[in-house]
Order: structure tokens, then C-alpha cells, then sequence
């Protein structure tokens, strides 16, 4: 009688899971060196590590516009920090969870999709993801663009006089580029380099926003001036109206890392590194940074009469040459360490899913990177009410469905188990479904981004006039009401009704 085939991976005693090093290397259509898991060997980042990652993703330039766009909406600085500390709280939680299967697993987010949408239909999000992803490195690489333009014209002055091309001043053209080959050559370094950078860039962009803090109190003759602007809004109904939808919005800015979070957690040394790391690096920084945000858009509006909710037109505003610098740097810093983390990795590795013996992580990223100029990102920037409820809230709708499948198949119907080897099988295995693809996960998606971003509507300005792409009453007018919580309802509707199909399906459900 021959002898027992061995299990093609192994479960350590901290219930950490990788393939046999004598195991046959998963390999076909759907693999490459890019996807498979890592081995535990070389999951080594701890929890420093992902503390700065945090910090150097959430000390950027569209994070400091969230809390200073609340504040030019009408909210006082206790508002905005309120809403954006309680955002980040509730956004914590699908983001350890979906978090968990990279340390235990060592599998990017696009292979988890796999357990729940199949080998195939994990496309389907992770495209998704892409998308997203593409537009937000084409927002921030044209932020950092227009930053390092702003600055240098100040320094050397007649910038902005440049011939125009396409509309815009060539040398802002030349910043623009410049700045996205420099993104991606530091990403094309791979995982490790962009370690290294985030090491010493978080602390680097906490000084700069301090010094941009003490610039202003003392231009405000003193930080009572910047705490006393009041409430446009009060706490009554007009706030309210703002609040949730805004709270949506802030919630849709960190969505998408809800997601493809395991693409870094997979190189944790374990899940202590990465729980500990996201909370104390998640919530806290980024209501610190709220803080420093709203007290210096607050402090504008005491000094220039009006709320500066963007941070490079502030700098912008002293004539000291070594402040323009420092300035200068910080932008560069901060842009680029939320950007290449943020919205290079992700579509590296969901590209590489779509097609894994064309395309590698590299290759993924100069895709990013191309598709990433050919949108036009500016525009979903040009006023806080466009950025904040429009282009994040429906963001925030559509990724939460996704994260709802996710969690609802890795926690309550895998019960955190998966068997490695047949995430990477064609035409046979568990997660193979009905031709690659499972129907209840792509219909649980379906349904709740219908009705999270289904009743999508535009606001009127003070003439009637409309203020976003969107009907005043909504896609689908009956279905308004919900576009407020847009996140919220994505998610729980997408968990209810996928754990409800599978488990009607019983094991069966698995296998077909």
C-alpha cells in the first residue's frame, strides 16, 4: 500500500500557513512568483514597520484637504476632528480583518478574492480596486505635480507665465512628469525599498506639518485665534446633514487599503505586528494630522479671511525662501509616500492576477503608472463638496461591497482556513466554482452596490445650480435616502446577503 501523500501546506503552531518547501510549487495560468504566498522565512516586517507605512500613507496633501474641507464646509475644528477620529475607528475594523489572512496566509489581496469570487471572478474586485487606484495615483502624482509648480515658481518666479499646453503652463507639465517617473522608480525597486522609505519619511512629514502649525499660530498672533473660528453649521440639523454623508466620505478615503491591506500584512511577522501597527498607526495618526489640519485652515481664516483648505497654496503664501524649501521637500515626501504604498501596490498585484504569465509587479505598476496620466484627476479635487461626497462617498459605496464578500467568506464561512495550493488551481478545486467563478459572491456585489450607490445624487450651490456629475434627486430617487451611508450599507448588505447564499448552498457551495 503506498504511502500517504503529505499535505501540501503546513499550519505552524501560531496558526500561521505556507506551502511545503518540498511541496510541488503551485504553478499554470494563474501563478506567479508576484502571488504565491510568501514563505514565513521572509514575513519580517514588524510593528513599527507598519506604524510608519500608516504614518507615511496618512500624512499626505488629500488628507489634510479631508479635515480642512470640513472645515471650509461650515464645521468648527472639534467637528471635523470628530467625524474623521470616528471614520477612522469604524474603518479599523474591516481593515484588521481583512488584514488577517496576509500574515497568517502570506496571500495579496486578489488571491483572497479567489476564496469567495473564484480563481476567475477575483478579477472582478480586483480590477475594481485597480480602477480606483489608478485614479487616486493620478490625483495625488498631479497634486505633488502642481506642489513642487507652486513652490519653485515661488522660489524662481515666472513659472506660471509659461506658455500654456493642453490648458496648462508647460512647466507644470515638466513637475508633473517629473514627479510621476520618480514615484515609480522608487516602486519598481520593489516591496523592501518602499520599507525603507517609509521608515524615515512618517516622521519627516509629522515635523512638516508641526512647523506649518507654529507658521500659522504665529501669523494668527496665537493659537487662541485658530480655535475660537466658530461653527457655521452648529450641532443641530444643518450639521447633521453634513455629518454623515461626510462621514461616509472619510470612511471612502481609506476603503480601498480595507481591501488590499493584505498585500502588506503578508509580509508581517506575525498578527501582532500587523494589529498592533494599523491601530496605533491608522486611527491615531490620522485624527493627529485631522487636528493639525483643521487648527491651520482654521488659522487662515483668521489671517486671510477665508478657509485655505489646500496646504501648497498656504505655503505658497510666505515670501521665505528656506520656508519655500522646506515646504518644497515635505510635499515631495509625503506625496510620494502614500502614493507609491497606496495606489501602486494594489493594482500591481490585481494586474498581475488578470494576467499572471504576461504581467509581473513591475510590470503592474508601469501599467498604474501609464493609466494614471491618461485621467484627468483634477477635477475631482476642485471643490471639497465634489471630493468629499461625490468622488469618495461613491468610492467608499462600491469598495465596501467588495469588503463585505471578503469578510463574510474569510471569517464566518471559512472560518479563516484555505487550502493554499487550489487558490492557484484552473478547472478544479474548491475555489473553482462554476467555471472559475462564484455567482452568490458577484450577486452579493451587485445588490449592495446598487443600493449603496444607487440613489448618487449632486448638490446645488447657493444659485440652484448643480454642483456634481449626479441628478439633484439621485440615479435612482427611491433609493436617495441611502446614498448618505453609502459604506455602510455596501458592506452589511453585501455580508448579509452572500453568508445567507452560501450557507442556503451548504457545502456544496464551495465546490460549485
Amino acid at each position: 500500500m503506498p504511502a500517504p501523500t503529505p499535505p501540501a501546506q503546513i499550519t505552524h503552531p501560531d496558526g500561521r500557513v505556507e506551502l511545503r518547501l518540498d511541496a510541488a510549487v503551485p504553478h499554470g495560468p494563474y501563478a506567479n512568483q508576484d502571488l504565491l504566498p510568501i514563505p514565513i522565512a521572509k514575513r519580517h516586517w514588524t510593528t513599527y514597520n507598519f506604524t510608519a507605512l500608516w504614518v507615511g500613507m496618512a500624512h499626505n496633501i488629500p488628507s489634510w484637504t479631508l479635515a480642512s474641507g470640513l472645515v471650509a464646509l461650515g464645521m468648527d475644528w472639534k467637528q471635523a476632528v470628530l467625524t474623521i477620529a470616528l471614520a477612522n475607528v469604524i474603518v479599523l475594523v474591516p481593515m484588521l480583518l481583512t488584514g488577517h489572512a496576509g500574515p497568517k496566509c502570506g496571500i495579496p489581496f486578489p488571491v483572497l478574492a479567489r476564496s469567495s469570487f473564484g480563481v476567475r471572478g477575483a478579477n472582478l474586485p480586483a480590477l475594481l480596486r485597480a480602477a480606483v487606484a489608478c485614479a487616486w495615483f493620478g490625483i495625488q502624482t498631479w497634486i505633488g505635480g502642481q506642489g513642487i509648480f507652486v513652490l519653485l515658481g515661488k522660489i524662481w518666479g515666472g513659472w506660471a507665465g509659461a506658455a500654456h499646453v493642453a490648458g496648462y503652463p508647460w512647466t507644470l507639465w515638466v513637475c508633473f512628469l517629473a514627479f510621476w517617473a520618480l514615484e515609480l522608480a522608487i516602486i519598481y525597486r520593489g516591496m523592501e525599498t518602499l520599507r525603507r522609505f517609509e521608515n524615515w519619511a512618517a516622521p519627516f512629514v509629522i515635523v512638516g506639518a508641526v512647523v506649518l502649525l507654529v507658521w500659522m499660530t504665529n501669523k494668527a498672533g496665537g493659537l487662541g485665534h485658530l480655535l475660537d473660528q466658530p461653527s457655521e453649521l452648529g450641532w443641530g440639523g444643518d450639521f447633521w446633514k453634513v455629518f454623515f454623508p461626510a462621514l461616509m466620505g472619510m470612511i471612502g478615503f481609506w476603503s480601498t487599503l480595507s481591501l488590499n491591506i493584505p498585500d502588506f500584512t503578508r509580509f508581517g511577522a506575525g498578527q501582532r505586528a500587523q494589529v498592533w501597527g494599523q491601530t496605533l498607526g491608522l486611527p491615531t495618526t490620522m485624527t493627529l494630522f485631522a487636528v493639525l489640519s483643521v487648527l491651520v485652515t482654521s488659522g487662515s481664516q483668521a489671517v486671510y479671511g477665508e478657509a485655505i483648505w489646500d496646504p501648497v497654496e498656504l505655503a505658497g503664501k510666505t515670501d521665505n525662501v528656506l520656508g519655500l524649501l522646506y515646504a518644497l521637500v515635505t510635499v515631495l515626501v509625503a506625496t510620494l509616500s502614500v502614493n507609491i504604498a497606496a495606489n501602486v501596490v494594489s493594482p500591481a498585484y490585481d494586474l498581475s492576477n488578470l494576467a499572471p504569465r504576461h504581467v509581473d509587479f513591475r510590470t503592474g505598476a508601469l501599467i498604474t503608472g501609464v493609466v494614471g496620466v491618461l485621467i484627468f484627476p483634477w477635477k475631482l479635487t476642485s471643490t471639497p463638496e465634489l471630493y468629499i461626497f461625490t468622488w469618495l462617498g461613491v468610492v467608499g459605496g462600491v469598495l465596501g461591497t467588495v469588503a463585505g464578500v471578503l469578510i463574510a467568506d474569510y471569517w464566518v464561512v471559512r472560518r479563516t482556513h484555505l487550502a493554499l495550493p487550489e487558490l492557484y488551481e484552473a478547472g478544479a478545486g474548491r475555489y473553482w466554482y462554476r467555471r472559475g467563478w462564484n455567482w452568490r459572491a458577484v450577486l452579493a456585489l451587485f445588490v449592495g452596490g446598487l443600493l449603496a450607490v444607487g440613489g448618487s445624487y449632486s448638490t446645488v450651490d447657493a444659485e440652484g445650480r448643480n454642483q456634481g456629475p449626479f441628478p439633484v434627486d439621485g440615479l435612482i430617487p427611491l433609493l436617495k435616502p441611502l446614498a448618505d451611508y453609502g459604506w455602510a450599507v455596501g458592506l452589511v448588505t453585501s455580508f448579509v446577503l452572500y453568508t445567507a447564499l452560501m450557507r442556503k448552498a451548504g457545502p456544496a457551495a464551495r465546490t460549485a
